[in-house]
């Protein structure tokens, strides 16, 4: 049915007017070079006419008065938050916002956050930042921030409420996995730099590397880790430690999946742009070619963590251990806009070297450990050794120090039955060679 401005009311008269002829240009007949982009180039011009009619009556009869700009800017954010849970429309302040988590600096609580099944959920808490020292974890779902029900904000409006300034403090009303009644967590906000690698021996030739997320110098910083471990003689074995590992950078985790791997694809894209498609694959140099590895993930490894977990795995270049990873397989581009304002639109998908797609599947481990924590029974007497005895014979040995034992293994069960599968490849290693 042809649209009929003068039939309809003043503001959708002009609305219609400034769109129609945009819908005219596409529903024109194409010149010879330019046919073959097909139908779904054009512009639907009913729905069109609906759009300013519900413009028009939310402008007539909606209970309070509202600006035509934020009606519009509205109805972007609507289109782009049905899309996925990472598409979304960038005002001013939100690219500000973006640009500060870019340079790895911002007034907030520490925490990475997305939707799933409609909820705002924790990815991952950053390491070291009010929200990890609060004990939030991976898949805690947040019902409220301070007074505000979060299931009618978008991602970014929630992003905005909890970022603010350093000192300030907020309410977190959270509901945990197996848990019936929510809880109220207050964190006070602080100015978060986030450094992205850490590193430590956790016995003798045996190291221990964390990528907490992916910044641009990360493979630098991975490398350069590897090296300091490296300064007592050679690694028997090595930990890469990804969990709560939320992304970022995808060159980064590049260059991290490379510092390990000396041939062979690490990931590609696909998308409906030519531009969005591209393959990375390792270059010869590599800064821990050989050394055994093991690969820790869990819900909260996301995104990049996912890219260097699956090219490892498919690579067979480390056993990949720990729990499922969360699943976030997909590219978002930043595309600005005229107004100063933008676009995250995801643009494609990430898959592994073997073609399986990150995407809600994640990276299953090929050792599941659950996460836990070895204690002794208080009382048991199983925690007295024959050095807590008083008189007990000294070794004829050197004597090993209990602090020597990194104080991580003494806390996290997943990094020990890392660390004791390191030490059986080790073993096996040995035999075949003998």
């Amino acid at each position: 049915m042809p649209l009929r401005p003068a039939a309809l009311p003043t503001v959708t008269r002009r609305l219609v007017s400034a769109l129609l002829p945009a819908a005219l240009l596409a529903l024109a007949p194409l010149p010879v070079a330019a046919q073959g982009q097909g139908p779904e180039d054009e512009l639907p011009v009913a729905e069109i006419q609906a759009f300013a009619e519900v413009f028009e009556r939310i402008k007539r009869a909606y209970v309070e008065e509202v600006e035509d700009a934020d009606l519009l800017r509205n109805a972007m954010r609507g289109m782009l938050s049905e899309l996925d849970p990472h598409s979304a429309y960038l005002d001013s302040e939100e690219f500000e916002s973006l640009r500060e988590s870019t340079q790895g600096e911002f007034g907030g609580v520490g925490i990475e956050v997305g939707m799933e099944d409609g909820q705002l959920t924790v990815i991952t808490p950053i390491d070291d930042t009010p929200a990890s020292r609060a004990g939030l974890q991976s898949r805690d779902k947040i019902l409220r921030i301070d007074d505000t029900p979060t299931d009618r904000l978008s991602l970014q409006e929630a992003v905005n409420l909890m970022r603010g300034d350093p000192g300030t403090e907020i309410r977190l009303t959270i509901l945990r996995q197996d848990e019936n009644a929510p809880r109220e967590v207050t964190l006070t906000r602080e100015v978060i730099r986030t450094e992205s690698v850490k590193s430590e021996l956790l016995e003798a030739g045996y190291g221990y590397l964390r990528v907490s997320q992916f910044q641009t110098r990360t493979g630098e910083q991975v490398g350069s880790a590897i090296r300091r471990l490296e300064r007592d003689g050679p690694l028997k074995g090595l930990v890469l430690d990804l969990r709560n590992n939320p992304g970022g950078v995808l060159q980064a985790a590049v260059d991290v999946a490379d510092a390990f791997l000396d041939e062979g694809l690490i990931v590609y894209t696909e998308g409906r742009l030519p531009d969005s498609e591209m393959r990375f694959s390792a270059g010869r140099e590599t800064a821990a070619a050989d050394v055994p590895l093991v690969v820790l993930i869990n819900g909260g490894s996301a995104s990049a963590a996912e890219i260097v977990a699956g090219a490892l795995q498919d690579q067979r270049r480390g056993v990949v251990m720990g729990t499922e990873s969360f699943g976030k397989g997909s590219v978002q581009q930043i595309m600005p806009l005229g107004n100063g304002e933008g676009l995250k639109l995801t643009t494609a998908l990430y898959f592994t070297p073997d073609g399986r797609s990150i995407q809600a599947q994640g990276i299953e481990p090929d050792v599941e450990v659950i996460r836990g924590r070895l204690e002794v029974a208080e009382g048991s007497g199983l925690n007295v050794r024959e050095a807590d005895l008083e008189g007990h014979l000294g070794s004829r040995g050197e004597p090993r120090s209990r602090s020597e034992m990194s104080e991580r293994l003494r806390e996290d069960y997943q990094l020990g039955e890392a660390l004791n599968l390191l030490k059986a490849l080790n073993v096996l290693s040995q035999r075949r060679g003998g």
